[in-house]
């Protein structure tokens, strides 16, 4: 059985926790808070330190020295987390459901996160070329 059907989220080793990851990127897009309702819309606009073609972070072991608030994903902090990704597989995981088809450790592909459409590979635009943030704003990855 897979060891995410059959650990917690807190009993999981450093390396089961990593691979839960699909690499989607959609975590490293920014996110905008509207000030007056709390609610957040999400842009297509990508962290510098994403690489658009691989999107891995050029800068991940040491990604919060560079991007305060760039989130280091752990169990506790799940709850704190709402406008993670409805695919993340963190977040599914903590409420209680399962990866989906497409994610590399159910596929055993790692592009297939690509190829179902599930990531935001082709559709981001890196910050330091965005301008207004206002102007990137989109629904899809929710």
């Amino acid at each position: 059985m897979a060891f995410w059907k059959e650990k917690s989220l807190d009993e999981m080793t450093h390396a089961e926790w990593e691979s839960l990851c699909d690499g989607c990127g959609k975590c490293c897009l920014h996110k905008l808070e509207d000030e007056d309702t709390g609610d957040i819309h999400h842009t297509d606009i990508a962290c510098r330190f994403l690489s658009p073609d691989t999107l891995k972070c050029g800068k991940y072991l040491v990604r919060q020295r560079y991007v305060g608030n760039c989130v280091v994903m752990s169990p506790e902090i799940l709850s704190k987390l709402p406008w993670m990704p409805s695919t993340c597989a963190y977040r599914l995981l903590y409420e209680g459901k399962d990866l989906y088809d497409w994610h590399p450790l159910v596929s055993g592909d790692p592009q297939s996160v690509h190829s179902s459409g599930n990531s935001i590979k082709g559709r981001s635009v890196d910050e330091r070329v965005a301008g207004d943030f206002e102007d990137h704003l989109v629904d899809w990855p929710a």
